[in-house]
């Protein structure tokens, strides 16, 4: 099964998509022990590191503040200068509530900025971080 497919079907076997984000870290440990036997837990500051690490891969520099700023707890933009929520939950209560969104943003974001789909590793350790952002 695939790590995506594999989330997914951890989170549909609830009822509704509405998640916490302890229950989304749930599913990706679950996740992270499938791709790596030796996985060891999350970790904030990887999260954090992921958060600001720059890339060439898009033939731009791009990181995560490239829209959504250096300070999660405010409001960022798109480059079509769209208007984006704060990304923390502490400042954004509906954030990380809807497993089917957060997959979603995972892909497209990871996508855009790394030019290949985050591991569940990468995706536990972030959501580790922007939780603990106050």
């Amino acid at each position: 099964m695939r790590p995506l497919t594999l989330c997914l079907a951890v989170f549909a076997s609830t009822s509704t998509l509405a998640a916490t984000p302890a229950e989304l870290l749930k599913a990706y440990e679950q996740q992270a022990r499938s791709e790596n036997p030796a996985f060891a837990g999350f970790s904030a500051s990887r999260g954090k590191a992921l958060y600001f690490s720059q890339s060439q891969a898009s033939g731009k520099t791009m990181s995560c503040t490239t829209c959504h700023s250096a300070d999660p707890k405010k409001a960022g933009k798109t480059p079509a200068f769209r208007t984006l929520a704060p990304l923390a939950p502490a400042a954004e209560p509906t954030r990380f509530t809807d497993a089917k969104k957060v997959e979603k943003w995972f892909r497209r974001n990871c996508d855009d900025v790394f030019k290949r789909e985050c591991s569940a590793q990468e995706k536990g350790d972030f959501v580790s971080w922007i939780v603990s952002v106050r």
